[in-house]
């Protein structure tokens, strides 16, 4: 592969082979492959003979659009190797850490093509993944192979230059685009009023009254205010048009682009030589229509990715620390550490997770569980980053700081869901494509039978099925509805992380629920001790909690009050039955009766070393308060409610009679959860998994869709489609709801898509309307598409506020 720079000659361009800006005077020629190509500064030609020699020079032929220019001079970015950002950013994975940061130079797909082969290529780089959607680049590399600066500076040598996800710098490209926007918008507006206004004299000169210059004056004035309207307001049209086309993709952006120039082309054409007719009014109307729709749209779609930056801006940028000696002093979050007090005052966000030191506090949680009403704290009680002190200042003593967070934590589960498209909304893509097509050919049909029958009226016939037949509703169909659905989920305290998630969950006929820590409070209490052998009752209670201490079972909370004076090693879990471990220089079993001393299971946890008993604890869970009204509502929506439970089978049943279940089963390991799923698959049935526990994990991913309890674990939550941040479980049934009810809406989308061409193609083809009044009925059909969908986004607060 020849790779040489030229700086004598070569062959003449006036755009930059990389970035596609302008070249300088003084171009530099880069000999690639045998062909001479111009690049303006060094920084690009550095960048493509790098692309070159790695080997990824596919780059350039999958690109819809010009990369971004690399600057000559790269930044330093050596500050990305402190302790305390990538304790904030970064989170410890296997293999080593993983970061998501945005990038403003992802322009395309290709792009994103670019990012994961040249991360892949480094050393110490076991995973890499970008967005070029959300322009988000997510990184796994491993600390003690390469700094996390040279990767980054790999990044900014082409072009991409790396932020913090969900900083300042997001948020001011988001505002930025969001202005732009509006502008185009304002612009289409205003040419669109001032062009119909002079259309209208035009249209009303029935006689020819109207002297030709004062005609030819109102064109000329017509034909300079559609201008804007057509090349800068319609501009993301023409530029994903083009886009299109260099893929051979035909698309909606193709139809419109085709149809406005159309019209002001062949207006112009007509205003220089005089012609009888012109056409800006219908150029001008598409775009100002077309573009409202695609404002209304990208409101509905900014929903669900507004949650995430709500989650990424929820913590403030300082934190009061209280000092041994009682003065306080303010610091970066980074300075945070376990064990520090913070102080947060009131109307002040909480910086970290952390346990109340105060007797009494009041915490606003909307924001991480969708609860509405502010929530009682008391003295010992989890507080977490990003929820917001009520009434009285409080103190918090830190437990979890950076990417250990409960609200980092939802963060990246939010992420995971956005680079995901259904399998509906690729096939609508796929049916709008084939439409386009078939609509350009009968296009040119409709075209040769009009100049056949009336020459005069072919163009604008023509012009009029294209516009009034552009398939704008049925693209908008699945991912206005799928938007909407995602911020009203997030709003109620359920986020999904998978998209073909909704989908399951909506023609869901079982609901499979584990009991511990699901159906029942996270925190069991132990309420009696019962010895045998001599045991001491205190003896027996701290071996339990050595044996649990690192335990994430439910259960290990009964002991989390008490002081730990043994060390036990040698922790091995029996899944399903127990524990087992050394303690005091003795083998110890904590579980079930039968595993633990080999007596007749009862429900109860015992100590024991395998044969013998030495005590049995008892311990008291409670049924969730709203389990009971949550299965009732699910039984209601026809839906068969099943219990799953590793606990003996007497608890179950005593759980199982409190509940309106169809079956309760009792002992299962995760193997035999995954079978009674299976079961169900097997005939017929599509099973929806609520688990929270680690156990859960293989049944979770194995249903047709999983929910996991957001207070569960994080392998739990991994595996499943939806995640309830809230621990109500009423969250569940709405979700259905909600589900069922954009499968409701997609379907009216789609009939309405396809009844309003049905019923708008006759009338273009025997032209009965105008590419005026084509224009006003494409664009209201795409508006009721959008408003139909937004009507997800409307959440009756009796369904979530239990």
């Amino acid at each position: 592969m020849d790779c040489a720079v030229d700086l004598l000659g070569g062959a003449a361009s006036t755009t930059c082979h990389h970035c596609g800006e302008r070249l300088p005077p003084g171009p530099l020629r880069l000999n690639v492959d045998g062909a001479t190509q111009s690049f303006c500064c060094t920084g690009c030609a550095a960048a493509a003979q790098w692309i070159r020699s790695a080997e990824l020079g596919d780059y350039y032929s999958l690109r819809s659009a010009a990369g971004a220019r690399v600057d000559v001079d790269l930044p330093d970015l050596t500050g990305w190797d402190r302790e305390d950002l990538l304790a904030e950013h970064a989170f410890p994975v296997a293999g080593g850490l993983e970061i998501t940061l945005l990038t403003d130079g992802m322009r395309c797909a290709a792009c994103a093509w670019l990012i994961d082969r040249a991360l892949q290529r480094e050393h110490g780089v076991f995973d890499a993944g970008a967005n070029a959607v959300t322009g988000r680049v997510r990184i796994g590399w491993d600390p003690s192979q390469i700094r996390l600066s040279q990767l980054l500076q790999r990044l900014a040598m082409l072009g991409y230059r790396p932020y913090l996800a969900g900083g300042a710098v997001h948020e001011r490209e988001r505002l930025q685009e969001r202005r732009r926007w509006l502008l185009r918008l304002g612009i289409a507006g205003l040419g669109a009023m001032q062009t119909m206004m002079l259309s209208e004299a035009l249209f009303l000169d029935f006689h020819h009254h109207m002297a030709w210059s004062t005609r030819d004056f109102f064109r000329w004035v017509t034909f300079l205010v559609c201008t804007p309207v057509v090349f800068y307001a319609g501009w993301p049209f023409l530029a994903g048009c083009w886009r299109e086309l260099k893929q051979r993709y035909l698309g909606m952006d193709t139809l419109v682009a085709s149809s406005t120039l159309l019209a002001y082309l062949a207006s112009m054409v007509e205003t220089l030589r005089g012609g009888a007719h012109v056409w800006y009014d219908a150029a001008a109307m598409f775009v100002f229509l077309l573009l409202g729709a695609r404002v209304l749209e990208q409101r509905a779609r900014g929903i669900a990715s507004s949650q995430v930056d709500a989650l990424a801006r929820a913590r403030p940028s300082l934190a009061v620390r209280e000092r041994a000696d009682g003065t306080r002093e303010s610091v970066p979050l980074t300075s945070l550490q376990v064990g520090d007090v913070v102080c947060v005052a009131v109307g002040e966000t909480a910086p970290a997770d952390g346990a109340l030191h105060d007797a009494h506090a009041v915490f606003e949680e909307a924001l991480l569980t969708g609860e509405s009403r502010p929530v009682d704290k008391s003295a010992g009680e989890p507080v977490y980053a990003g929820t917001i002190c009520r009434e009285t200042p409080a103190r918090i003593g830190i437990t979890q700081v950076g990417s250990g967070t409960r609200l980092s934590q939802l963060t990246r589960l939010v992420e995971q869901a956005q680079a995901h498209r259904p399998p509906i909304a690729r096939l609508a893509d796929r049916v709008g494509s084939l439409f386009v097509a078939a609509l350009l050919a009968a296009a040119v049909l409709i075209y040769v039978g009009w100049r056949w029958y009336d020459p005069s009226r072919a163009f604008e016939v023509t012009l009029s099925l294209l516009v009034i037949s552009c398939p704008c509703a049925l693209s908008l169909a699945v991912p206005a509805a799928l938007a909407a659905t995602h911020g009203a989920l997030a709003r109620m305290g359920v986020l999904s992380l998978r998209p073909d998630g909704l989908e399951g969950l909506a023609k869901a006929t079982d609901v499979v629920f584990d009991k511990t820590g699901t159906l029942t409070q996270v925190q069991p209490t132990l309420v009696d001790v019962q010895t045998f052998a001599g045991m001491n009752p205190d003896e027996a209670i701290a071996i339990a909690a050595a044996l649990e201490r690192d335990s994430r079972h439910p259960i290990a909370a009964a002991f989390a009050a008490v002081a730990v004076t043994h060390h036990a090693t040698g922790i091995r879990l029996h899944e399903g039955q127990g524990l087992r471990g050394r303690v005091a220089e003795a083998t110890w079993y904590l579980g079930h009766a039968r595993f633990a001393a080999d007596r007749p299971d009862d429900g109860q946890l015992w100590l024991g070393d395998g044969h013998q008993a030495f005590a049995r604890f008892m311990l008291q869970e409670r049924l969730r308060p709203e389990a009971r009204e949550a299965a009732q509502a699910l039984r209601q929506l026809g839906l068969r409610i099943h219990v799953a439970s590793g606990d003996g089978e007497s608890a179950v049943q005593r759980l199982a009679s409190r509940l309106p279940v169809e079956q309760a089963h009792a002992r299962q390991t995760s193997e035999d959860k995954l079978a009674l799923v299976r079961g169900l698959q097997e005939k017929g049935s599509v099973v929806a998994m609520v688990g929270d526990g680690l156990n859960d994990a293989p049944v979770l991913a194995g249903a047709d869709v999983s929910i996991a309890m957001g207070e569960g674990a994080a392998l739990a939550q991994r595996a499943a489609d939806m995640v309830l941040t809230a621990p109500s479980l009423m969250r569940i049934p709405a979700a259905v709801e909600l589900a069922r009810r954009t499968q409701r809406i997609i379907r009216q989308n789609f009939a309405w898509a396809v009844g309003y061409n049905l019923l708008a193609l006759p009338l273009a083809i025997t032209g009965q309307v105008t590419p005026a009044l084509a224009a006003l009925g494409m664009a209201v059909s795409s508006l009721i598409v959008t408003t139909n969908a937004l009507r997800l986004m409307r959440l009756k607060a009796s369904k979530v506020s239990s």
